[in-house]
């Protein structure tokens, strides 16, 4: 079989494919934080909250978006794990909160209550947020927060 048409063609296909990653624009990546977590009802033994993240988006056109899923890892361990299928744009130069709603189930809650030690405080505690923005084929953006949370303290004398 000669290769001289199979050379030719794998090419033709670079070629193509090198151009066509010129026809998506360049954007900038969205700026994505945690500005609030929320108790929700909960069954069983699982805790749900509701975690607000706060949406910037630095380019010159709108961002839209068609579902969410996130983890967050307190004290480098998975705690909660969310998804929504809410859809939406973030306009150009703007900014919106989205709210997703996390499951903590209790052996997750269990491996966090021991991986603290007796001296550790719930506050303070270092927080992971990594997800993706659904948008379609070519349009999932992904992203990642990091920072501290403080969890209620339980009251002294309630044991």
């Amino acid at each position: 079989m000669p290769l001289r048409p199979i050379r030719t063609l794998l090419a033709g296909l670079l070629i193509l494919a090198l151009s066509a990653c010129a026809l998506f624009p360049n954007r900038d990546p969205l700026n994505i934080n945690v500005v609030g977590i929320e108790p929700l009802q909960g069954q069983d033994l699982e805790i749900r909250f509701a975690v607000k993240l706060r949406l910037q988006n630095p380019n010159d056109t709108d961002i839209a978006y068609d579902g969410v899923a996130l983890n967050l890892d307190v004290n480098g361990k998975l705690l909660a794990s969310g998804v929504s299928d809410q859809k939406g744009t973030i306009g150009r130069f703007s900014e919106g909160v989205l709210t997703v709603p996390v499951t903590v189930s209790a052996f997750a809650a269990l491996r966090q209550a021991v991986g603290l030690t007796e001296q550790q405080r719930l506050d303070n505690l270092p927080y992971e947020l990594h997800g993706k923005l659904a948008g379609g084929l070519f349009g999932t953006m992904r992203f990642y927060d990091s920072g501290t949370l403080s969890l209620p303290q339980p009251a002294s004398g309630s044991w």
